[in-house]
């Protein structure tokens, strides 16, 4: 860290440099509202730019934290999460330029009508201002959430997790640079340049009106912390509690293919599967093969009592496995009575995140999707769907679980509000 850095940690003046944060980023976000998409694509094209160009330096910094990470005893799954690679670092590029290509929001009428009066009214989305995103271990998220802000005109303040510290800065180098290239402020993309854990907790404030939105991305500890001391509005991004539910009905090579890819595809993500379920009816000719399949491909199955007579491996589950999100090798699996039964047993255990259910037969999977209340249901497919990019969106900025304003992968357009404009031509109100 250098010395100025080491200054700004503990520095008895930090209420004062987070809200001189905010009051730049809230001067910029005025400037990117008003931005041409030209001037935005400009920018997104010179940072993916940038991250190829410094692809040297971006892995040098993230091998540090990636030591210190290692030297402290973390979890193989944190280190994933918190690992780049070339193909990684190329991944970020191709996402900034995904998010270029996607068609800008801001100002675009989504619903027009004229009134008796002759009045015309048109309901225009805009940037919602100025967003925090408080995020916890993967640097990636420093260049998602910065270039989806971009996109959709708003300014954003990033507090990544001290373990990505390092790479967190070096990315933002690049982003920095793309907007100086395109002649936007720098305090459009802000990183909160100390790991003083008293910097969330001014985040949390508001500073004075100076952030509009909070996104918190890490584990359920982060999220409990920001919904339960944020003075302003969340996008919630709570634990991925996923399910898998093999039904009656289902083909055994199918789900033997969805299940391996939902829980080992990577474990680290939100989106991997965290508990199977398997109909009764399919447990004769599905639930051998698909524990086996799991314990030899090095994933831990804590299981019912059903579960635990597949295999002499099976560990049992406790109560608490239900609720779990491992974010490792390791996956709760139980027996259940239909699809009744699946969908009861995710409201009672799930996290309203991702949810999928694998059958052949129709009604079932309709049943499913409509009763089960999480951002996304899916049927015959993995829950490692659950990415904006996959979705179409070029990046998220998280998955919001809650139910207002956006649900789901946060993209470009979930990152914007709306306002009415009324056209008239000397009309008053009798």
């Amino acid at each position: 860290m250098t010395a100025s850095l080491k200054a700004i940690d503990g520095n008895a003046d930090l209420p004062a440099l987070m809200n001189d944060l905010a009051a730049r980023a809230r001067a910029a976000a005025r400037v990117l509202s008003l931005a041409p998409t030209e001037q935005k694509n400009g920018a997104l094209d010179a940072m993916a730019q940038a991250i190829r160009a410094n692809a040297a330096t971006i892995l040098a910094a993230n091998a540090e934290d990636v030591a210190e990470a290692k030297a402290a005893g973390t979890t193989s799954a944190f280190l994933d999460r918190l690992t780049l690679t070339p193909a990684r670092v190329e991944a970020m590029a191709e996402g900034i330029e995904a998010v270029r290509a996607i068609s800008d929001p801001v100002g675009v009428v989504t619903e027009s009508w004229q009134r008796p009066n002759g009045m015309t009214i048109e309901r225009v989305r805009v940037p919602l201002g100025v967003i925090a995103v408080i995020f916890e271990s993967r640097p990636n998220v420093a260049a998602d959430a910065g270039v989806l802000c971009l996109k959709s005109g708003n300014a954003v303040i990033l507090r990544g997790g001290s373990d990505s510290f390092r790479s967190c800065r070096a990315i933002h180098d690049c982003l920095t640079q793309g907007l100086r290239e395109a002649g936007l402020p720098e305090a459009a993309i802000t990183l909160v340049p100390t790991r003083d854990r008293a910097a969330v907790g001014l985040l949390l404030s508001g500073l004075n009106g100076g952030v509009d939105v909070i996104v918190p991305r890490g584990g359920k500890s982060l999220v409990a912390r920001v919904e339960a001391e944020a003075r302003v509005p969340v996008f919630a991004h709570l634990e991925g509690v996923n399910h898998v539910y093999i039904d009656g009905a289902a083909k055994l090579d199918m789900a033997k293919s969805i299940v391996l890819n939902a829980k080992m595809r990577r474990t680290g993500v939100c989106g991997a599967a965290e508990t199977l379920l398997i109909d009764r009816a399919a447990a004769g000719a599905t639930l051998k093969p698909l524990v086996k399949m799991l314990l030899d491909a090095g994933c831990e199955v804590r299981g019912d009592a059903d579960v635990q007579q597949a295999d002499a491996r099976v560990k049992p589950a406790s109560e608490d496995d239900w609720d779990a999100e491992y974010l490792d090798a390791i996956i709760a699996a139980k027996v259940v009575d239909g699809v009744d039964q699946a969908i009861a047993h995710i409201h009672d255990h799930g996290s309203h995140h991702t949810d999928a259910i694998v059958t052949e037969n129709a009604a079932a999977a309709e049943k499913f999707l409509n009763e089960v209340d999480s951002a996304i249901v899916l049927h015959n497919a993995s829950t490692q769907f659950a990415d904006g990019g996959e979705f179409g969106f070029g990046a998220e900025i998280g998955i919001a679980t809650g139910k207002f304003h956006a649900r789901g992968p946060v993209g470009v357009d979930q990152l914007t509000s709306f306002k009415y404009r009324i056209h008239g031509s000397g009309q008053t109100r009798p």
